[in-house]
């Protein structure tokens, strides 16, 4: 944000499987992770499993195919979770982009595996990287196993291998396009611990795989992904992020400023013509530097430990704060409360009181989906919750804006102020397409910028984001700043016939 797959009877797509076939023609030459193809089973045990195995295969290779649309990465701080009795055959743990110089940290405690059928393999089950490049390669050899597996079952014959390292027909760690890291049957008594060097730089997906039919999992799982410095120090951050904690910095630097400018406005030198709502503005400043501040010391503690060190409490509660500021002050500028009247109407108060529980419910949300991650099991659920409440708030703020527009079309058929009506249509109509210009810039745009960009440039994503918030703070701070009523609405006096014909020909519809 996006990879939390339910348990198999459970699980619903978030969308369709989109022909495979259509892919191929976009796809690189393959780099196969693994040396060798996995030996073939003896005739008669492949002929009779390969139907059902080729079938898991799918399912699995499905998994990842929504675990990786879903996944951005995130700051790889140091995770500890716990598993028990999961039958889940795909778990999603994290996504992170490697330099030639990274590494991946797996401890397990308390591993233990139980099935009502049969003793599960252990070498059925493991953990593995796969990047998105080769994800598409192994989806579409997941659709050619069934006859790949049945000619093997026809013309080959033999065991597992010497040492032990098979993972069987159809299981997704024996494909050539996975780097497996290791299985259930290196654990020694249930415990591991050690750490696997990554030097092909790419961004990789960390997944656990259970190819046991009907097998549950329980185990006590702490991962760490990392890159390491020239002086040999860890960096916790991908490497397309590693610029984050400095842009979050600077802008925090900027709204220091900026906070400055306004405050000067309204408390010394225009404080006789600020309003109420002028004060509202310089707190979601106020929320908007801590914010950028607490975001900023988040990020540099995780780069440099793997650990918030706490700062990861305050950046969700100015994440909260600001978000539900800035949502009111859309919907009271567009009221027009305070510099044009004083008080709202019951349709707006209304509008006000759902957008305020929406926005602490969108930031509940996006807690839960940062602490957590994929392998939590209400991870997708929370996402769409996310993405329901966000649309709607962003819905929601645009109703005043819209009000206050056909109240004044209203007006102007029978007051006589063509033109001071008139300006009082531009503003609010340029507001209004502004508003709409930033949310779909922020929800779109953005994430397209993410979804797009190559993993060594994720960051570039945050900084379009920051840089359209901030020039909209200062589009609506600078068209809304504390001066006399006459300043928002002035237009000479020969312009009134003018602006007569341009209210009467209806060109301020919306």
């Amino acid at each position: 944000m996006y990879d939390n797959p339910h348990q198999p009877s459970k699980y619903t797509p978030l969308f369709p499987l989109l022909p495979l076939r259509r892919l191929t023609r976009y796809r690189h030459t393959p780099t196969r992770l693994a040396p060798h193809p996995p030996p073939p089973f003896p005739t008669d045990l492949a002929a009779a499993t390969a139907p059902a195995m080729a079938e898991h295969r799918l399912l699995l290779l499905f998994l990842l195919a929504v675990a990786g649309s879903l996944a951005f990465p995130a700051a790889a701080e140091i995770k500890t979770e716990s598993f028990h009795e999961d039958p889940r055959p795909l778990i999603t743990f994290e996504k992170f982009g490697f330099s030639q110089s990274g590494a991946v940290r797996i401890v397990i405690s308390g591993a233990a595996v139980s099935s009502p059928v049969a003793r599960a393999d252990p070498r059925q089950l493991g953990f593995f990287l796969l990047s998105d490049e080769s994800l598409l390669h192994a989806i579409d050899e997941a659709q050619e196993g069934p006859s790949r597996e049945k000619r093997a079952a026809a013309t080959n014959s033999g065991g597992d291998d010497p040492d032990g390292s098979s993972s069987g027909a159809g299981c997704v760690l024996s494909s050539p396009y996975v780097k497996k890291l290791f299985t259930f049957h290196d654990l020694k008594v249930g415990h591991y611990n050690k750490s696997f060097p990554v030097t092909r730089p790419d961004e990789y997906t960390l997944f656990f795989a259970n190819c046991a039919p009907e097998a549950l999992v329980s185990m006590r799982v702490r991962t760490e992904m990392y890159n390491v410095n020239a002086d040999g120090s860890k960096d916790y951050l991908p490497v397309g992020q590693a610029p984050v904690p400095a842009i979050y910095g600077f802008f925090a630097f900027c709204y220091v400023a900026f906070l400055a400018a306004w405050g000067y406005l309204t408390l010394s030198r225009d404080r006789v013509s600020a309003h109420q709502i002028h004060h509202l503005m310089s707190g979601l400043l106020v929320a908007r530097l801590l914010y950028c501040l607490s975001a900023a010391e988040d990020q540099h503690y995780i780069r440099a430990t793997g650990t918030p060190h706490g700062w990861d409490v305050a950046f969700y509660l100015f994440q909260l704060v600001k978000g539900v500021i800035l949502f009111a002050v859309i919907a009271l500028v567009g009221t027009g409360w305070s510099f044009l009247k004083p008080v709202l109407q019951d349709r707006e108060k209304k509008v006000l009181m759902a957008v305020i529980p929406l926005q602490v419910t969108a930031n509940i949300a996006a807690a839960v989906i940062g602490e957590t991650g994929p392998f939590f099991e209400g991870w997708v659920t929370w996402n769409q919750i996310l993405l329901f409440v966000d649309v709607a708030c962003c819905c929601a703020v645009l109703f005043p804006v819209v009000w206050s527009i056909r109240s004044l079309r209203e007006t102007s058929k029978t007051d006589g102020k063509a033109a001071r009506n008139l300006s009082k249509l531009t503003l609010f109509r340029q507001f209004y397409v502004v508003v709409i210009g930033y949310l779909y810039f922020t929800r779109i745009v953005v994430y397209a910028l993410k979804t797009v960009a190559s993993y060594k440039y994720r960051w570039v994503s945050i900084l379009a984001e920051e840089v359209a918030t901030l020039a909209f703070y200062l589009f609506m701070f600078y068209t809304f700043r504390p001066a006399e009523k006459s300043h928002y609405f002035s237009l000479d006096e020969d312009e009134e016939e003018a602006a007569e014909m341009v209210l009467r020909e209806e060109e301020f519809e919306l």
